[in-house]
């Protein structure tokens, strides 16, 4: 009688067993989905910073067609530094530095501000999660060019006739953190060069 009670009871653990395999399996699964999803968030931001910067960095890099730098006045460098006469095709980068992080984006220009939305092409995939399979990531970021540099006023005293004179059309610019930067029409360096002294490229929240 005792050893028929022993297998009884061991006949009726075993249902109790499965039970917890099974949740056991299932909160196994539940977790890794979720770090599935958290990586593919992680994936859209990032692919949406890298689109945002883009833009931002493709507008700064392009000057208006039909600009000419050396024919400004101090008015009108005092307006481009501004950012009023950078190339306004960013967006158009905003789509390929999201392909090659594996989305697709959508971009939108306000002033010097470029906000992508991007959608991840891979999913979270199958999933035990309800809601959660098949879903896509989606991030948006916004990067702006920052204007660093103010025109540096001219001296207005005679230099006397032993100073050197400056070359004619030079501009000099007084940039954050005490930098000085110099455009001259003689010896023009390429105007990417010149763009990333006079103009900075931020994520903003």
């Amino acid at each position: 009688m005792t050893r028929w009670r022993f297998c009884d009871d061991r006949g009726q653990a075993f249902p109790l067993y499965a039970v917890f395999i099974v949740m056991l399996l299932f909160v196994a699964l539940a977790f890794f989905t979720i770090g599935k999803a958290g990586v593919v968030r992680s994936d859209a931001q990032g692919a949406a910073d890298a689109a945002a910067l883009g833009a931002a960095r493709e507008a700064r890099d392009n000057l208006t067609p039909g600009i000419d730098l050396a024919a400004l006045s101090p008015q009108a460098w005092e307006d481009f530094l501004r950012g009023n006469m950078l190339g306004s095709g960013g967006c158009d980068a905003a789509g390929a530095f999201a392909a090659m992080n594996g989305a697709t984006a959508t971009c939108s220009q306000s002033g010097l501000r470029f906000t992508a939305a991007v959608v991840t092409n891979g999913t979270v995939g199958d999933s035990v999660v309800p809601g959660v399979s098949g879903q896509h990531g989606n991030a948006e970021a916004t990067a702006e060019i920052i204007p660093r540099c103010l025109l540096k006023q001219q001296e207005s005293s005679d230099p006397g006739p032993s100073a050197e004179p400056k070359a004619p059309g030079r501009i000099e610019f007084e940039c954050d953190k005490g930098a000085s930067v110099t455009f001259d029409p003689a010896q023009p360096r390429p105007w990417s060069a010149l763009g990333r002294a006079l103009f900075d490229i931020r994520l903003i929240d």
